[in-house]
């Protein structure tokens, strides 16, 4: 076996595979781009999906990557484990029905033990089977020559995630010799595929041969596939011969910095804190890849999940005695290790970095939060005379404050106290169901339709130079089947051989219109566009009179609708690039469409965008317009559109042959769609607003030309309105008036304001008079007639320097709602009297809610025929102290 380093060991796997035909496909971004049953991309046929089932024919049918991928159903076991990440890389050849078993399987075994490339020795390599694919084994038997006792069948070597592609696999395993095992070398578990550490899984070949149908019941796929996956962390491991993965090119260095950060920690000395250095080598490398990716953290989502992360090694990183920001620092380490395959990490890092350090000193707040928190669930434990921390709310510490249950334990055994792990664990495993409830689908894919990847007639798109034109009529699915002929009223696809029709794709819309014959009567209305899994353009029309198969037929785009897309389109190539203009390079594009009467356009930043930026953008948009730039089309190969500094949005996969999209010298980007000619056609720009619309991602709708007009021509009436009903003669008066009637109402307000308070005053000498005693304590409770909640603190801060009572409960109502007041003097506090549990125990007659601190504490309610009854129950609360 050869000695290679991590980046060798991925290189050399796609090398292998494009040696046989294979295209190597780019590590997708982990945030998955139209895919909304996925949080993030979890392997390598996650990319995959629309080629096995069939919604997609691929230039080419073999193909290889190796994808960055994470998981975090567990994240607790991470640090635990010798094997278990969030980020990891898998490795994977793919074939979408063209090669199967014969081939999959010999290659594999070339790959790992031919003196050209992995070089393993072949006695330790073992694979598993499933006991009735009889194929798979034979071929290990006969085709490589793999000993019988190298074999082993598994009854669980089938994959299967529901509904769609199905099928056998093939499991191969190293054999890292008994020292590395946990168990006998008599253990019944002793053997490949069995629990030990002895027998290492690193590949698993899967054979997708059936179509798992909704009913339950399983039918031949129409195309064979195969699906395999290799760890590269896993396979590292083994050529460096590490003991676990986190002993591996891939994490030491992010180990060794972490060191020396730490207050003198050393890995491999204690193995406490070993955990804790493999949990902040793990996560540094997620948070970083997935912030890289466009996601930030926030409080749901992909975001929840990094913002957890960090925590959870900022957390580990105080057990290591590093008490500030530290996570930060590792993103550059993380670059350098993944540099050859991913470079964007180094060149993104100040980004990357400050997305990190912000989120941890933010947590150094929170977790002050915890703390007090945790502080009080122990004092609340401790005086119920109880010696257990209940599991709920230090699941709450957990999860939303990130407080590792280990921590809390050690808190609790400081204070004499354990803490019921057995409701902590029921906690976690609801949380766990809950996620795997919401994920139901998140590896299904569609059963692959046989009647769409069978259609292979070229059809060719004409729309860039022409929106009308002759063409055949190739294919008609009529109900999921193909036929010769339509009649008037039924819906259905259809193929031409040539089209104008523009099919949905990179956000543009489809575009709408009609078919005619050779009489010039519509036939058809056009109502959608989309690719058939080969690539044509199927139009989805409704038939107006018969139709047939091979006749020609007049197809006529609406054109007055597809120009107003393609204004909207360009504005969007203008906008993009003045958001990275003003917000900053790392800005991205997240998604976009472009419809006739408006645009949406979703992108990447911190927060939120100011009214400053936002007309900064559309004011170097709107410059770009009046600029008169031509918008030219290139089309060139990938590589030179690289070199001219195209903008490549999302994760597209471009062939060949591509079309740069350029606007002047100032935007120039890869685009399959439709654009003016000149920015001078769109006439104006205007931003109609701006929101977020998930973790760290925002959204801007915009119009252009007639759209723009309207828009401004409608804020102008509203202007209009206010003037009249200001009674001021010309519009730019408003504001003058405005300020003018916002002193006047201040003013009012003051004096509203002094007479509230004067009132006030004069209903506080009556209340106050009226003093309750109560036991040991004196109580003053009563309803008073004042405005709401804000005279009622002015009365509780009377009450309080005046020293009038041990207590104090006050109630109003107004407009139906109710405000209550519960003060205690600090002397009654401590003695054990709070407000805070006082409110509690009398907002709920009055309809209400409400909390605060011991000597102070309000609530709202919607009864205020409950008063009575709450001030008397407060007589009650005090009586039983």
């Amino acid at each position: 076996m050869k000695q290679l380093t991590s980046a060798q060991i991925r290189q050399m796997y796609l090398d292998f595979f494009k040696t046989k035909g294979h295209d190597i496909m780019p590590s997708a971004p982990l945030v998955p781009k139209d895919d909304p049953t996925l949080l993030w991309i979890n392997s390598g046929v996650a990319t995959m999906k629309k080629y096995f089932d069939g919604s997609v024919v691929p230039k080419n049918h073999r193909m290889t990557s190796s994808q960055k991928s994470i998981r975090t159903n567990d994240i607790e076991n991470v640090g635990h484990t010798a094997r278990h990440h969030t980020l990891f890389e898998m490795l994977g050849n793919f074939s979408i029905g063209d090669y199967f078993k014969k081939e999959a399987i010999t290659w594999a075994w070339e790959l790992l033990t031919s003196p050209d490339w992995y070089a393993i020795e072949p006695e330790k390599l073992y694979v598993t089977v499933y006991p009735k694919d009889t194929d798979a084994k034979r071929i290990w038997l006969e085709e490589v020559g793999l000993p019988e006792d190298h074999i082993v069948e598994m009854e669980d070597n089938f994959w299967d995630i529901g509904e769609g592609p199905s099928g056998p696999d093939s499991e191969i395993f190293f054999d890292r010799g008994q020292e590395f095992s946990d168990v006998a070398e008599d253990d019944p578990e002793n053997y490949p595929g069995g629990e030990n550490e002895r027998y290492l899984e690193i590949w698993n070949i899967v054979f997708s041969q059936f179509n798992h149908k909704p009913d339950g019941t399983y039918e031949d796929l129409p195309h064979k596939n195969i699906d395999t996956g290799m760890g590269l962390e896993r396979v590292v491991s083994v050529f460096q011969h590490a003991k676990t993965n986190f002993e591996t090119d891939l994490f030491l260095p992010i180990i060794d910095k972490t060191a020396e950060l730490s207050a003198g920690k050393h890995y491999g000395d204690d193995a406490t804190a070993d955990v804790s250095f493999k949990v902040i080598a793990d996560h540094a490398r997620a948070v970083t890849f997935a912030i890289g990716d466009g996601a930030l953290p926030s409080n749901e989502g992909r975001g929840y999940v990094i913002r957890r992360l960090i925590r959870r090694a900022v957390m580990h990183g105080q057990k290591l005695g590093i008490n500030g920001a530290f996570l930060y620092q590792l993103v550059p380490v993380v670059g350098k290790i993944m540099e050859s395959a991913y470079p964007e990490v180094l060149r993104d890092a100040e980004y990357i970095q400050k997305v990190i350090r912000m989120e941890e000193d933010r947590f150094q707040e929170t977790l002050k939060d915890g703390v007090a928190m945790l502080d009080d669930l122990i004092a609340k434990t401790k005086e119920a005379g109880q010696s257990v921390l209940p599991g709920k709310p230090v699941f709450k510490l957990y999860d939303t404050y990130g407080f590792p249950f280990e921590l809390t334990e050690e808190y609790a055994n400081d204070a004499g106290l354990t803490v019921a792990k057995d409701e902590f664990d029921a906690e976690m495993q609801a949380q766990k169901d809950r996620a795997r409830a919401a994920r139901s689908s998140a590896k299904s894919m569609g059963v692959q339709n046989a009647l769409l990847t069978d259609i292979t007639t070229p059809s060719e798109y004409v729309g860039y130079s022409k929106l009308a034109c002759d063409g055949i009529l190739e294919d008609i699915i009529f109900e999921d089947e193909l036929v010769d002929s339509l009649a008037a009223g039924q819906k259905a696809q259809v193929i031409f051989d040539k089209t104008p029709f523009y099919a949905e794709m990179g956000g543009q819309v489809a575009d709408t219109g009609f078919i005619k014959n050779a009489e010039g009567k519509t036939v058809a209305q056009v109502e959608d566009v989309q690719h058939a899994p080969n690539g044509q353009n199927m139009h989805t029309i409704m038939a107006l009179a018969d139709m047939t198969k091979k006749s020609s037929y007049r197809l006529e785009v609406n054109v007055e609708r597809h120009d107003k897309v393609k204004k909207n389109h360009t504005a969007t190539h203008l906008l993009d690039q003045a958001l990275r203009d003003v917000l900053g390079s790392h800005t991205h594009q997240a998604g976009s469409l472009v419809e006739p009467t408006y645009l949406r356009f979703d992108f990447t930043n911190l927060g939120a965008v100011t009214e400053e930026q936002l007309a900064k953008v559309e004011a170097i948009v709107n410059e770009k317009i009046w600029a008169n730039m031509a918008v030219e089309t290139v089309v060139t190969d990938l590589e030179s559109a690289k070199k001219m500094g195209a903008i490549a949005l999302f994760d597209d996969k471009y062939g060949d042959e591509v079309r740069v999209v350029k606007a002047g010298d100032y935007s120039m980007e890869f685009c399959g769609g439709n654009h003016v000619n000149n920015t001078n056609e769109l006439g104006l720009f205007k931003i109609v607003s701006e929101s977020g619309v998930g973790a760290g991602v925002r959204r801007i709708e915009a119009v252009t030309s007639k759209e723009a007009y309207e828009f401004l021509e409608g804020r102008n009436h509203l202007l209009q309105e206010a003037a009249a009903q200001m009674k001021v003669a010309q519009i730019k008066e408003v504001p003058n008036k405005v300020q003018a009637l916002q002193a006047q109402i201040k003013e009012l307000e003051a004096t509203k304001q002094a007479l509230e308070d004067k009132f006030a005053s004069q209903e506080a000498k009556s209340v106050f008079e009226n003093v309750q005693t109560i036991g040991t304590y004196s109580l003053i409770a009563s309803q008073v007639n004042v405005s709401g909640m804000s005279q009622l603190r002015q009365l509780a801060d009377q009450w309080k320097s005046q020293g009038l009572s041990d207590v104090l409960v006050l109630a109003t109502a107004v407009d139906g709602k109710v405000n209550l007041i519960a003060a205690v003097q600090d002397e009654a506090v401590k003695a054990g009297l709070k407000a805070g549990d006082l409110i509690k125990t009398i907002a709920p007659l009055v309809g209400g809610g409400g909390g605060g601190r011991p000597n102070m504490a309000q609530a709202g309610g919607k009864k205020p025929e409950g008063i009575d009854q709450a001030l008397a129950k407060a007589s009650e609360w005090l009586a039983e102290k």
